[in-house]
């Protein structure tokens, strides 16, 4: 979610100038590593992503070899080099790959609350649909093991690598999707929204921010009456600043 932008920003000034860790003899691609990677089995390919994300999350990039990784996903190191070319092509891919997947998650959630098809009141019933969207989400956000263990290693792995900055679309994608779906409200005069973009940066620093520091990104356990209530106090904050009744400006 793009409530981990902040903690992002943390690293960025560094990401960018601090060198790669330098790769194990082992984990050095081959002469034909330059050659075209193949597609090859999705089966086998899966079984390489998943083994990789478990290992880098356990042990870090560096920590993790391609043999650690071909020995896990029951495939051959060379096998792993036709796929994916080197150790940080395989990083960023799997990094891609989750925030793929939660992006699909954050959209479903936002079609089903906040959607046309959704339970939408009146204009001034805008609370429920918002605390509905925002429980939902939190409850994704905290409770994902996936999901949190992909910020960590994000946050963990970004001064290392400068390209994971640039592959990190994930937090601009689903802002700009909750500010779409925003700007629509406001059309329809639920909100009063004089720049989508930025009530979206604020509805993710007042609700699903909020649970994120509350459970330190899935370490630690939140229940539902506490998701609800943290949802619920940011909701409403949001609308005192967004809520239909406020002139646009």
């Amino acid at each position: 979610m793009w409530c981990s932008c902040c903690t992002l920003l943390i690293v960025v000034t560094n990401a960018r100038s601090a060198p790669p860790p330098a790769a194990a003899a082992g984990d050095r691609p081959a002469s034909g590593a330059g050659k075209r990677l193949r597609q090859g089995s999705p089966k086998k390919r899966a079984a390489i992503a998943r083994a990789a994300f478990e290992l880098f999350v356990a042990h870090g990039v560096a920590g993790t070899s391609v043999d650690a990784v071909a020995a896990e996903a029951g495939v051959s190191k060379r096998t792993v080099y036709d796929y994916y070319g080197s150790k940080e092509r395989l990083f960023l891919s799997v990094i891609e790959d989750a925030e793929e997947a939660y992006a699909e998650q954050f959209s479903e959630i936002l079609d089903r609350t906040l959607g046309e098809d959704s339970a939408l009141g009146e204009a001034d019933d805008i609370e429920a649909p918002l605390v509905r969207f925002g429980c939902e989400l939190g409850t994704t956000v905290a409770r994902s093991v996936g999901r949190a263990a992909a910020i960590r290693l994000v946050i963990t792995e970004a001064p290392h690598f400068p390209a994971l900055l640039d592959r990190w679309r994930g937090p601009g994608i689903e802002q700009r999707a909750l500010a779409e779906r925003l700007g629509e409200l406001a059309e329809r005069g639920a909100l009063a929204v004089p720049d989508p973009v930025e009530a979206a940066a604020h509805f993710g620093a007042l609700v699903t921010s909020s649970v994120n520091h509350r459970s330190l990104f899935g370490v630690v356990p939140v229940g539902d009456a506490e998701i609800e209530r943290i949802v619920v106090s940011g909701v409403r904050a949001f609308l005192r600043a967004y809520g239909p009744h406020r002139p646009v400006s």
